[in-house]
């Protein structure tokens, strides 16, 4: 009787907990609103768990009062009691410190919290908050040590990267690569694909080899996810585009009466004898300068089964340029499919391929006689039109300014280019803790452009002038494959040692070749004709031979990962590159590298620290080489172009091209950087420093070479040569901090600064330097690569002042032997050498295009439903060359000519006007400016609908926003733009009329469902 009784009570205790164990459900979002697919669900009374659905919903069994845990890769960890509610709505926070996050590293991952290397990352969310339209411009400002130069603000050119300074006088260009496949320029992906971004700036990037000596940035796109269902992502933004800045040219009176006062300076009459009646008269600025649309369009299709994953992305940008309009137009259109799959339990494929195409019509820029150049030097008296209606000639203004619109109007510059890329890997777990992997990736590019220059007159004496049409067809095809096999070891021994080893090899073959033709008198004098077929005197771009290139590259690779207890870290590479740049001799290196962490906040002193949650201090060291240099330069080539006379009659034939070398060997950067990464306050708080120094060897260079040598044919050169040293060291340090203030307001504040010292060490040629750089008309040597200065550095007069009267021009010195000789009211050069004459040999440092200091700073804001960011980023100490003025009697000048020296006190800083010869147009610090600026990257202002709203609609996410990029910049710099670069590393920092950056405004709408 009492054992049924005590049964029965068991029974009914067990029957009443039973019954208050309920099903809980719920979904999990992040701060935006989306879902989180994969987050884990734990009991921690009952230690049941549950997964959430691609819908971020979930089911779990539960009583009133247990505790509930929710953890996702990448968010803080989140607990709750439950109560009485059995549907839940949690919402997790990003925890963009989070040490758990996987970073690609070099065939292979590790977690934040493992690398040993500097390692900087930029996920999706900071790509989609600034909406670039190219990648590079995500990256300016976010991360330290990486500069971002535009050779031009028209739609579709070229953005520079440099990843800690100027290492070479060749190609400083970075390694690139998506999802493994090797890249040489990021316009082939979209923006919008992108999942995450790493960049690799150190001694780590060894693991690469000879493409890695600048820097690797290594690229993964979106995938789907396992056992998920199909899902859209659609975005869309358009807006239109403007220029930030018109220089302030003269109007049209101001303009004739400094044209009378330069004539009257030089005893010759009055131009124009009745200026009032001239008015303001043309701004060519506002002529060729408009808003302009831009349109871009992506869609990204993401699932997966049990054992597959799959993705397809699209996308469509089109922008007119803000000089020209339509002239100016870029389109690129791309499409990415992605299938990875999983079969026979240890065996994984991996596959994709990417079609990108752009279209690009171009505009003469950033040069002597461009659009933007003209605009600036034509005379504001002329008119558009004439009577008749025909565009005016810009008649006086020199050989290089004629009518910006006519120019505009009779250029047709075409560029198509249509590329696609693949790759196919495998992967075979070939025993527990062994795995064999080979990936193949191929690239293919064809470039075809299309030049037609119509029959045209603009001025007597125009360099533009053509008394023929011209038409210039050109198709350039690149390819290229890539193989890598590589095994992978990875085990824990003993509970405390952690070891992973790669052995492997890689293959790279790049091939391409170069072909086109020019003829004449297109019939009509017409684009809509113009074509090789229809044109006559059609000759062959490249008479001798259609030149062709064709490089390999055979490695072998190893690497081995360990660690200890996971706080003492250790990581070391080796790699034996060999290159078909070089002869037998020089052809193989063999290029160490390694790097060392101690995870300092695992040690028994700091487990109960309550301030610093962590802290690792790491360095690295490595050897890394570089072949950037053009194929077959170790030989001599018969691809010159010769002129023979041969029965009295003049025949093209071939020649020597350029002289060869077989002694070039490997260009070697040796790296050094000392890192220590700390969180503070709950995570709250990171900070990052890093010191660095790279030192570059045997520079492959070509020196200038006398034309005693017979090196000035068509298609000969100097040969290459290993001639010089150059030493890039510095600071990095980034700080971070976030914080939420309540459930409804957090922030986010990101600053980085990098301080950089570059250095020239050796040159070896006969001059001691390496010139560069042009200015103005026919004066070169005006940049240097010189022992003991920065690469690049302007070479020119100092200036003290302006003679104010001629008895003190005329004590000075004696004789100047660079123009004519000096009176009142022209500038004072410094006689540096103190030979009592003004010549070359005073030439000297004036300043440099390098910036001293970097910086970015990023804040973000989120109330509610509403986000905000602000991306900002500064260059100080860099110097600019103001190189747009013509400088002659009858061009135009800006307003500041206006305070220009009259007579005696009236100006110590901007000599006289005159017509007659002088000496102020030689290149001087009178032409330098400071080209340091703070700009505005992007602002964006969004709203995200709430998800109960999205659920009655049917979809999973949407958010509207406005934003606007290039918003403001600060700068004392008086051009268009104070990040006007060439790119050269000798020769960079001239503004020849650059091509602004434009400012951009958008409304877009970020759609999931």
């Amino acid at each position: 009787m009492k054992n049924r009784f005590l049964f029965t009570a068991l029974f009914l205790i067990s029957f009443v907990f039973y019954g208050q164990e309920m099903q809980i459900s719920g979904t999990v979002t992040d701060e935006m609103g989306s879902p989180i697919f994969g987050a884990n669900i734990v009991n921690l009374d009952t230690r049941s768990g549950s997964i959430t659905d691609f819908d971020g919903k979930f089911e779990i069994l539960a009583s009133s009062g247990d505790r509930l845990e929710f953890s996702y890769i990448g968010y803080e960890t989140y607990q709750l009691s439950i109560q009485d509610d059995s549907s839940l709505e949690v919402t997790m926070q990003e925890d963009a410190q989070s040490l758990s996050e996987v970073v690609v590293i070099g065939y292979g991952t590790q977690t934040k919290k493992e690398i040993t290397g500097a390692v900087s990352v930029i996920t999706s969310e900071t790509i989609e908050e600034l909406k670039p339209t190219r990648i590079e411009q995500a990256i300016q400002g976010q991360i330290s040590g990486v500069t971002i130069t535009s050779q031009s603000g028209s739609p579709g050119s070229n953005l520079d990267i440099r990843i800690r300074g100027i290492s070479t006088n060749g190609d400083n260009r970075p390694l690139i690569l998506v999802d493994g496949n090797v890249i040489e320029d990021l316009s082939v992906i979209s923006p919008s694909d992108i999942e995450s971004m790493s960049v690799l700036k150190d001694a780590t990037a060894g693991i690469y080899g000879v493409r890695a000596a600048n820097g690797v940035i290594l690229i993964t796109t979106k995938a789907g996810r396992k056992e998920s269902e199909l899902k859209f992502d659609y975005n869309v933004y358009a807006g239109f585009q403007q220029t930030t800045r018109k220089l302030p040219a003269l109007n049209a009176r101001d303009y004739a009466l400094l044209v009378n006062e330069a004539l009257a300076a030089n005893g010759e009459p009055n131009l124009y004898p009745d200026v009032s009646v001239l008015g303001r008269g043309t701004d060519w600025q506002d002529e060729v300068f408009g808003n302009a649309p831009i349109i871009n369009n992506d869609l990204t299709i993401r699932g997966g089964t049990k054992n597959s994953t799959y993705a397809f992305g699209s996308s469509l940008l089109t922008q007119d340029g803000i000089v020209g309009g339509g002239k100016s137009n870029f389109t690129r259109y791309n499409a990415r499919l992605q299938f990875n799959t999983e079969f026979l339990d240890r065996i994984k494929l991996r596959s994709g391929v990417t079609y990108v195409g752009t279209r690009r019509h171009r505009l003469s820029e950033n040069a002597l006689g461009s659009v933007l150049f003209n605009a600036l030097n034509n005379a504001p008296t002329f008119k558009i039109r004439d009577e008749d209606g025909n565009y005016t000639l810009a008649e006086g203004m020199g050989n290089e300014v004629i009518n910006p619109l006519a120019q505009i109007e009779n250029t047709f510059d075409y560029t198509k280019v249509n590329k696609i890329s693949g790759n196919f890997g495998l992967n075979v777990e070939v025993l527990k803790n062994l795995t064999v992997e080979s990936n193949i990736q191929f690239n293919y590019a064809e470039v075809k452009g299309k030049i037609f220059a119509p029959q045209a007159y603009y001025g007597g004496g125009k360099v533009f002038n053509k008394d023929r049409s011209e038409i210039t067809v050109t198709r350039d095809t690149y390819n290229d494959y890539t193989f890598d096999a590589f095994v992978n070891y990875d085990n824990i021994f003993l509970d405390a040692h952690h070891v992973n080893l790669t052995l492997g090899t890689s293959v790279i073959r790049t091939e391409g070749e170069f072909s086109g033709s020019i003829g004449f008198d297109v019939p009509g004098n017409d684009y809509a004709n113009a074509s090789i077929d229809t044109a006559t005197d059609v000759t062959n771009l490249f008479p001798v031979r259609n030149p062709t290139f064709d490089s390999r590259l055979l490695s072998y690779f190893g690497r081995l990962q360990y660690d200890f207890k996971g706080k003492y870290l250790l990581s070391a590479v080796i790699r034996r590159d060999g290159s078909t740049k070089f002869g037998p001799e020089n052809r193989f290196g063999y290029f160490p590298s390694g790097s060392v962490g101690w995870i300092v906040s695992d040690e028994n002193f700091l487990l109960e620290n309550d301030i610093i949650n962590f802290l690792k201090l790491r360095a690295s060291y490595g050897i890394l080489g570089n072949d950037r240099i053009e194929d077959y330069k170790y030989v001599s080539l018969l691809n010159g172009e010769g002129a023979y006379v041969i029965n009295g009659e003049l025949v093209i034939g071939t020649a020597i091209g350029s002289l060869s070398n077989p002694e070039i060997k490997w260009e070697q950067q040796k790296t050094l950087d000392v890192g220590v990464d700390a969180r503070f306050l709950s995570n709250k708080l990171k900070v990052g420093v890093d010191y660095f120094k790279r030192r570059t060897n045997d520079l492959l260079l070509i020196p200038e070479v006398s034309a005693i040598l017979g090196n000035t044919a068509p298609g000969s050169e100097a040969p290459v040569v290993n001639a010089g040293d150059v030493e890039n060291k510095g600071l990095e340090f980034q700080i971070g901090y976030n914080h939420n203030l309540s459930d409804d307001f957090s922030f986010n504040v990101n600053y980085n600064f990098t301080v950089l010292d570059n250095e020239v060490l050796r040159v070896d040629n006969a001059d001691g330097y390496i010139p560069g750089g042009e200015f103005g008309i026919g004066q070169a040597d005006v940049a240097r690569m010189e022992v003991g200065m920065p690469m690049g550095y302007f070479h020119g007069l100092k200036t003290d002042g302006v003679f104010q009267t001629q008895a003190e021009a005329d004590d000075y010195f004696p004789q100047i032997a660079l123009g004519a000789n000096a009176m009142a009211g022209d500038l004072r050069y410094v006689d540096v050498n103190g030979d009592q004459v003004i010549d070359s040999k005073d030439k000297t440092y004036i300043g440099d295009p390098i910036p001293d200091v970097t910086m970015g700073l990023n804040l973000s804001f989120q109330y509610k439903k509403f986000d905000l960011q602000m991306y900002f980023f500064s260059s100080i100490g860099n110097e600019i060359v103001r190189n747009y003025e013509r400088n002659l009697t009858l061009t135009n000048r800006t307003v500041y000519s206006l305070d220009r020296w009259t007579g005696p006190g009236t100006s110590n800083s901007n000599p006289r006007v005159t017509s007659g010869a002088n000496s102020n147009g030689v290149f001087s610090d009178y032409f330098v400016e400071d080209g340091s600026f703070v700009r505005a990257q992007n602002m964006q202002l969004g709203y995200t609908f709430p998800s109960d709203c999205m659920t009655r609609m049917g979809l999973d996410d949407l958010r509207i926003y406005t934003s606007v990029s290039n918003a403001f910049t600060l700068t004392k710099y008086r051009g268009y733009d104070p990040t006007a670069s060439s790119g050269d590393p000798v020769g960079g920092g001239f503004d020849n009329g650059f091509y602004p950056t434009p400012r951009t405004y958008l409304l877009g709408v970020n759609l999931k469902f």
